[in-house]
């Protein structure tokens, strides 16, 4: 970013110290700019913010490549590949994590990146003149909402993490600051950063053209997102989590631009046509069609040889694969099944490959750089969260209306007519797993399936969830790896080493 001179290169780099968390030190090189002298101007204050942005990108953080850690430890996905990068991706869909995993320092790490700029950011921006107090708002809400959203990802991942919330200058702030805050107050963090956000002079809605910028839709949505994993990975308070989920899903929801999901096509959404006025999508990461450095790879690089339905790249490979199991998972007739996957006949494929993310177009040119935005909020995650939110409120009946609402724009039964289908019944018997079910199929890829299994089932549920699968549908992926030390991510070895006492390993992760 432009003019920006801080270091932000996440937690766990080893140096002198063995691992010193630099990223959120700023660094005394005599040929750089210091930060205090770098944001002056309200124009300073918007570059920095749209640094922070950028760093979402990674795919090492949120970006449209982070299925290491989220597709691919799901039942969606497999690296079956156990040699390439010493069998580093393998590890996570195996259930073969190790601490030193390079892979799993570098997703810490670009998680922690954004929240460093943010702080900076926020550090800095109530020294600064603007021309309008409502632009000043928007852009701390926006710091805010970035930083419960890696914060949000750090704890359904990790468990308790380090907290900062504050501009750090110096080695000994961070030693301070270096140790496992309890899930709870990580918790209670990102529910105060979000409530700023709803209160914040955020637009309801963003313009088309800023569509990757943080509108009150989104704040509510994440808001009421958070508090409905609080009811499911706290003790205290279930009931009180699950209300304050459904107030602030609710008002998401009563945001939408539209009167009916089913009045959206689903091919609309994943439209890089459409992508700045499509009223379905909340919140997206930008991406810049025909640029090279900031165009997207999702339609080339789930393409397969001899196709043209996604890209004008010319593929050699596969494609964009995924488990026997998740190909059981869509149903025959359903619109999504069509439009998300399809069966490749090249000789060297013979397989079905990923088509959910399509730019064929002239301008994305044949060497692939799309204009797929990475969509992280749209409204049918919404409704079905809100669907969850009612099932686990004990109203059944609201929970199947939002249900159906999703069903209904995929041109599929409802779900008291497939209630009466006995292949149906008998794979999703309770209202819990014809919802689980949906999410799948209507979010399918897009870096959903992980955090849903974790927030539908306990660690032991979910042990016995994957073992009851069919082996054969996971290729070289043991599922009898899988025990209940899965459901976190281990703590890095190198932030595990800063200090052991204070940064203690994960149950089951020890060495």
């Amino acid at each position: 970013m432009r003019n920006i001179l801080v270091l932000t290169i996440g937690l766990g780099v080893a140096g002198a110290m063995s691992s010193c968390n630099k990223e959120f030190v700023e660094q005394t090189n005599p040929n750089s700019v210091n930060v205090d002298n770098n944001y002056q101007t309200e124009n300073d204050i918007a570059n920095g913010v749209n640094g922070v942005y950028q760093a979402l990108r990674s795919s090492n953080c949120i970006g449209e490549g982070a299925s290491t850690w989220t597709d691919d430890r799901s039942d969606d996905i497999n690296t079956t590949d156990n040699q390439s990068n010493a069998g580093e991706p393998f590890q996570f869909t195996a259930f073969l994590l190790v601490a030193g995993n390079t892979y799993l320092q570098s997703h810490w790490t670009a998680l922690y990146a954004p929240i460093s700029r943010a702080n900076v950011v926020l550090s800095k921006i109530d020294n600064i003149t603007f021309a309008s107090e409502d632009t000043r708002s928007q852009y701390k809400a926006e710091m805010k909402f970035i930083r419960a959203l890696m914060y949000f990802n750090l704890v359904q991942e990790f468990g308790g993490v380090p907290l900062f919330t504050e501009r750090v200058v110096d080695l000994d702030a961070i030693k301070a600051k270096t140790y496992r805050e309890m899930k709870e107050n990580i918790y209670a963090a990102i529910v105060a950063d979000l409530k700023d956000a709803v209160a914040s002079k955020l637009p309801n809605v963003q313009a088309a053209g800023n569509k990757g910028r943080v509108s009150l839709q989104a704040a509510n949505g994440l808001l009421g997102q958070v508090y409905l994993k609080m009811a499911t990975d706290l003790a205290a308070d279930k009931t009180g989590n699950l209300n304050n989920a459904k107030t602030y899903l609710t008002a998401c929801y009563n945001l939408r631009a539209f009167t009916k999901l089913a009045d959206i096509p689903f091919a609309d959404v994943f439209d890089v046509t459409k992508k700045g006025t499509n009223q379905e999508v909340i919140w997206q990461i930008a991406y810049k069609q025909g640029d090279i450095t900031y165009s997207s790879r999702l339609a080339a690089n789930n393409q397969a040889k001899g196709e043209t339905i996604n890209s004008q790249f010319a593929s050699t490979g596969a494609g964009g694969t995924f488990t026997k199991d998740l190909l059981k998972e869509f149903e025959t007739g359903d619109l999504r099944t069509d439009y998300t996957i399809k069966y490749a006949n090249d000789v060297s494929v013979k397989n079905y490959f990923i088509t959910k993310f399509r730019d064929n177009s002239s301008g994305a040119t044949n060497l692939g750089y799309g204009g797929n935005d990475w969509i992280v909020l749209r409204y049918a995650d919404i409704i079905l969260n809100l669907a969850e939110v009612h099932l686990l409120l004990g109203d059944n009946a609201t929970a199947i209306q939002y249900l159906d609402m999703v069903r209904e724009r995929a041109k599929r039964p409802l779900y008291a007519v497939m209630m009466a289908d006995p292949a149906y019944a008998t794979r999703y018997p309770s209202l819990k797993l014809a919802i689980l079910h949906e999410r799948r199929v209507e979010l399918a890829f897009e870096h959903h399936r992980w955090h849903d299994l974790n927030r539908f089932f306990t660690a032991e549920e979910l042990v016995s969830y994957f073992k009851a699968k069919s082996q054969a549908d996971y290729d070289n992926s043991p599922l009898t790896n899988i025990t209940t030390k899965d459901r976190y991510f281990p703590i890095p070895l190198n932030e595990n080493k800063l200090d052991p006492a204070k940064m203690p390993q994960n149950p089951g992760y020890e060495q």
